[in-house]
């Protein structure tokens, strides 16, 4: 079993700072927001988006799934009382000439392998598509 450790600390009451291993990332606590941080649900769907990208970088050599760029724009939608997500969806695009075929089979593995992708399905209603990008 894999275990995983972070930090975190208030820097003012602008906003705190998350650290794992050596990196450090800026969080908006701030009551009133801030542009310069992402906020507790864009560093949640930040994290699905690295595990579905980082799920191609694992299962593409598997699967011989030759691609060039790889991007993803995730929405959530969250209802105020009480206050949670509700659903999130995600458009996953990737440059490759593999088929139509092999396309929805990398996706088919990157959600079936993804942990933080698992983790999240199991809770909120997940849905996403995976197109080609030009």
């Amino acid at each position: 079993m894999l275990n995983y450790r972070v930090s975190a600390r208030r820097t003012d009451n602008h906003g705190s700072i998350a650290m794992a291993k050596s990196a450090r990332v800026t969080l908006d606590t701030d009551t009133g927001g801030r542009d310069d941080a992402m906020n507790p649900v864009e560093l949640l769907l930040s994290a699905l988006a690295a595990c579905i990208i980082k799920g191609i970088e694992r299962v593409a050599p598997m699967i011989h799934f030759r691609f060039e760029d790889v991007q993803i724009e995730i929405e959530a939608a969250r209802q105020d009382v009480p206050p949670k997500l509700v659903s999130i969806h995600y458009r996953l695009l990737v440059r490759t000439s593999e088929t139509d075929q092999r396309l929805e089979l990398l996706h088919t593995n990157v959600r079936k392998y993804g942990t933080i992708y698992n983790t999240l399905a199991s809770t909120i209603a997940l849905s996403g598509t995976i197109g080609r990008l030009p």
